[in-house]
């Protein structure tokens, strides 16, 4: 199982960067915002890269402890 990560849905500009990234993880919702629809549905490295290419910075590791 991949460590938890979470969208900060207020930061999210819609612009589907990590859905490109990882399209079996994240969806736009109907007001055309990331969310999570199978957080097992990529690697650590995949969600890593979507984590990175968003551009606003609004998907996060959870924090471990």
């Amino acid at each position: 199982m991949a460590k938890a990560f979470y969208v900060d849905e207020e930061e999210c500009i819609g612009c589907g960067a990590c859905v490109d990234c990882s399209p079996d993880v994240f969806h736009l919702n109907d007001d055309n915002i990331a969310e999570i629809t199978n957080a097992d549905g990529a690697s650590e490295e995949e969600i890593q890269d979507a984590i990175e290419s968003c551009p606003t910075e609004c998907i996060h590791w959870e924090d471990e402890g």
